[in-house]
């Protein structure tokens, strides 16, 4: 079912460059090497990249509008009128509108916020929404991590006598809403210096906008970061530049002092303070405040993260802990069906594309079944559902492979649709849906090359153990935070083996747990291969194979160790 990855090393750097940097800082030339690729080339930009500095963060009124937006927020917080944050149900959605609601609460009593249904409203600023806040005599109501893209949705709130701030990092079209002020660095006319900040990222830059303006001091804002660091690794946006700063602050905050609903949430996934990477936030932290919105309602993770005791913080951390169970067991079980689907042929398409539906499938969790499908098949994705009276659905892609391209050249079949190169969803009717399909099926098939369809893991360097010394651990451990820009390096070692303790561990067996040794290196080094049994037979007679992988501490019990995370294994081909 698993395609065969294709190994990719990356061509070295500049030599002169990487020679020049690991005289200049006194460290190997694998990492130099890894340095100058990330556009580090001098001891002054080594200095910076590893030691993040708050006050290297821009000026908030370098962005458009920022300084209408300031104006209209004191305004409304001098003349106690009611404000409104309003926010998407998923993790970037939520901790942005709780960061700008526990900011704000510190000025007024008179603040609420909203989180749409995903399944009764959908994405972004709803009608209900704006009606909701008209009902309950808010004048002023900002959209966080949603907005850029509601035109008639603020001319609504407009004609009932609400002002909108939107604070978004979406693309927006040509036209934008008329709103008051329209926060969002991917503006054309906006020169804002970093462009890839998370919805999140754009209400601190409100927040920190505020402060400078009136007076209070930056630190204040430095609680606020355990949220933003949650959102900024959830959503996936680069760890670069401004991200890279808040992010490792921002984790500095969640270990040293995370707020009672973001330590409920660390304790509740079996994590420990004083140890939380990216990583923990990704695979345990953000899944849960995302089941929130999929299982129940977003709100809950804003009543989570806004939590001002322990007590009530764990009693819904609980419940949010138990949607993300049922989700589990939900998109286990819709995974399961679908996987039987394409493999019995009785799906949409699964030649070129897998098109899945099932009218009876959970929506929530649609874009997680299509990920999954995308690792067991290796194409292009749409997983489709019935909600509302329309089928609706989520897309996901391959590398390389723009699949908004795909379903925006099918528009005129579609109710609507959103997203970008790698993801999108959309709704139609159930009678456009053979149409859709066939139309999908002969435009991936005509733009689908064969290297698309071929998934490829990309090396930085290759290495042998002996180059794994606990100075050169110590210094990978400061590229952190890893995140796209700056990924977690990979590394190949060829013709290791196992020094005989390996076994199959996990549920059903599924991950391998090693101990792998190399000639001319005299220790074994723990190593973890998620979903790798299928070479557990050939590993443990004794069989050499080349490994690729990333370097991760293994925190376990207060004992910390190196541990290699192997993504892929190749059995050796004998020499001839």
């Amino acid at each position: 079912m698993n395609k065969e990855n294709k190994w990719q090393i990356s061509e070295p750097a500049d030599s002169e460059k990487v020679e020049r940097l690991s005289t200049e800082v006194g460290i190997d030339k694998v990492l130099a090497d890894l340095l100058v690729k990330r556009g580090v080339e001098t001891f002054e930009q080594a200095r910076a990249f590893f030691r993040p500095d708050l006050g290297k963060l821009h000026d908030p009124f370098l962005m458009k509008d920022m300084d209408k937006a300031v104006q209209r927020l004191h305004s409304a917080i001098e003349n106690r009128e009611k404000i409104l944050v309003y926010g998407d149900y998923d993790v970037d959605g939520t901790t942005a509108v709780a960061l700008l609601y526990k900011f704000l609460s510190r000025f007024s009593s008179k603040v609420d916020f909203y989180i749409p249904d995903r399944y009764d409203e959908g994405y972004g600023l709803s009608s209900k929404g704006v009606q909701w806040a008209k009902d309950n005599g808010f004048s002023l109501l900002i959209t966080v991590d949603c907005g850029i893209k509601a035109v008639q949705k603020v001319q609504m709130a407009s004609e009932l006598g609400i002002d909108v701030i939107i604070c978004d990092h979406h693309l927006p079209d040509e036209s934008l809403p008329q709103a008051v002020a329209v926060l969002d660095p991917k503006r054309e006319d906006c020169n804002y210096p970093f462009d890839d900040l998370s919805g999140c990222g754009v209400g601190f830059k409100l927040a920190q906008a505020y402060c400078q303006r009136y007076g209070i001091e930056f630190e204040s804002l430095l609680p606020l970061l355990d949220l933003l660091v949650v959102s900024i690794a959830s959503d996936l946006v680069s760890m670069v530049g401004e991200n890279r700063i808040l992010a490792h602050f921002g984790l500095k905050c969640l270990n040293e002092n995370p707020s009672k609903g973001l330590k409920a949430m660390v304790e509740l996934s079996g994590l420990e303070l004083g140890h939380l990477s990216v990583d923990d936030i990704v695979f345990k932290i953000g899944p849960r405040i995302n089941a929130a919105g999929r299982m129940e309602s977003g709100r809950l993770a804003v009543q989570l993260l806004t939590a001002t005791d322990s007590t009530s913080a764990m009693k819904i951390g609980e419940q949010i802990n138990n949607n993300n169970n049922e989700r589990k067991n939900v998109d286990r079980e819709i995974t399961r069906e679908a996987i039987k689907m394409v493999e019995s042929g009785n799906c949409l398409a699964c030649k070129h594309a897998t098109i899945v539906y099932n009218p009876n499938w959970s929506k929530g969790v649609v874009g997680i079944v299509a990920s999954r499908l995308v690792e067991a098949f290796y194409k292009p994705t749409v997983v489709l559902t019935r909600s509302n009276g329309f089928v609706t659905g989520s897309a996901r892609s391959v590398q390389g492979f723009d699949l908004y391209s795909s379903i925006e050249s099918c528009a005129d079949l579609l109710e609507n649709f959103g997203g970008h190169v790698y993801a999108a969803g959309l709704t139609l009717k159930e009678e456009n849906l053979g149409e859709f399909a066939r139309r999908m099926e002969a435009f991936i098939e005509s733009n689908i090359t064969k290297q698309m369809q071929t998934p490829v893991i990309d090396i930085d360097a290759k290495i042998d153990f002996t180059q794994i010394t606990p100075k050169f651990f110590r210094i990978l451990k400061q590229f952190q935070p890893f995140g796209p820009g700056n990924s977690n390096p990979v590394f190949e070692t060829d013709a290791v083996c196992d020094d005989g303790s390996g076994r199959k561990v996990g549920e059903g067996g599924k991950h391998l747990k090693l101990d792998l040794i190399q000639e001319d290196y005299s220790r074994s080094i723990p190593a973890i291969a998620f979903n790798k049994c299928e070479y557990f037979e050939y590993i443990r007679h004794g069989n050499p194979f080349n490994v690729c992988y990333s370097i991760v501490e293994n925190y376990y019990r207060g004992n910390s160790s190196i541990q290699l995370r192997i993504k892929d294994i190749q059995e050796k081909e004998e020499d001839i």
